[in-house]
């Protein structure tokens, strides 16, 4: 449904309006996302597994106007009753309080919050799951759910100190994998190693100092890889409840981006046998 706005103050298009401002308190369940890639992502997979599926709804677009001329075979398969709001790109930028340069927009509804025992009770008997303890950077929540979905894992768990997924960097930064990938919060570290111990889980803490190269790892069939924050790192208690495992890096230096981390070990799980 294209929906002609003309004005920065037109009350339709009011959800969008200061899209950072928003961002810093959140959205009561929403989400804002933006760019062709993520929006496409999102609309396939809605398709594909239905609202009992992804539980994600697309509640309204703000285009500009070119681009709602490129992507008309997508707003062609979109709901009929979907409003699509499309201005003028001077005027999109003064609703959204920033240059959008990718001219998209995308207000939707987000599933709501899921149980972690339920959701790794869904898994299969082979099972690839990551799990962030005080993930606290939107990139890098962003890059960790990008390479979750890259890799198969079947779901994502954070505790209480990450922040969320469905932030709108997040979201950008995952390229729409935070939108796709399921995920459910814990208590905490504690709250989590009891959680996959009792659903049969081999828990594999990265840490510089732990006592397996992660080259020599061959996974149990149900995987949990647990990383935390850069600098401190996982706590000493986790690392004494977990398998400790190292990426074997050049001398003098120990650190890795914490995304880069969770690339680099995903990879080796899922070829060693860790994907279900």
């Amino acid at each position: 449904m294209i929906v002609p706005v003309a004005a920065a103050d037109d009350a339709r298009i009011a959800a969008f309006r200061d899209v950072r401002e928003r961002d810093l308190v959140g959205r009561g369940g929403g989400f804002m996302a933006e760019g062709e890639v993520v929006l496409r992502l999102l609309s396939r997979h809605i398709a594909r597994t239905g609202a009992a599926g992804a539980g994600h709804r697309l509640e309204a677009l703000l285009l500009s106007e070119p681009q709602a001329q490129r992507l008309a075979d997508l707003l062609a398969a979109l709901p009929p009753d979907l409003p699509a709001y499309v201005a003028p790109q001077a005027v999109m930028d003064a609703v959204a309080g920033f240059a959008i340069h990718r001219g998209i927009l995308a207000l939707g509804r987000a599933h709501p919050a899921r149980d972690a025992a339920a959701l790794l009770d869904a898994l299969g008997p082979r099972a690839l799951v990551v799990a962030a303890l005080g993930i606290a950077n939107h990139d890098n929540v962003g890059g960790i759910f990008r390479n979750a979905a890259a890799f198969g894992a079947g779901a994502v768990l954070i505790d209480r100190a990450s922040c969320d997924p469905l932030y709108r960097k997040a979201i950008r930064v995952s390229v729409g994998a935070s939108l796709t990938v399921p995920f459910a919060r814990v208590a905490d570290a504690s709250a989590l190693l009891d959680l996959l111990a009792a659903r049969g889980f081999e828990a594999i803490a990265l840490s510089p100092a732990g006592a397996e190269r992660l080259a020599d790892v061959a996974p149990a069939p149900r995987v949990a890889a647990l990383f935390g924050t850069e600098g401190p790192g996982l706590p000493a208690e986790v690392l004494a409840r977990a398998r400790t495992v190292a990426i074997p890096m050049a001398q003098d230096f120990d650190s890795l981006n914490v995304a880069t981390t969770c690339g680099i070990v995903l990879h080796h799980l899922a070829e060693a046998g860790g994907k279900g």
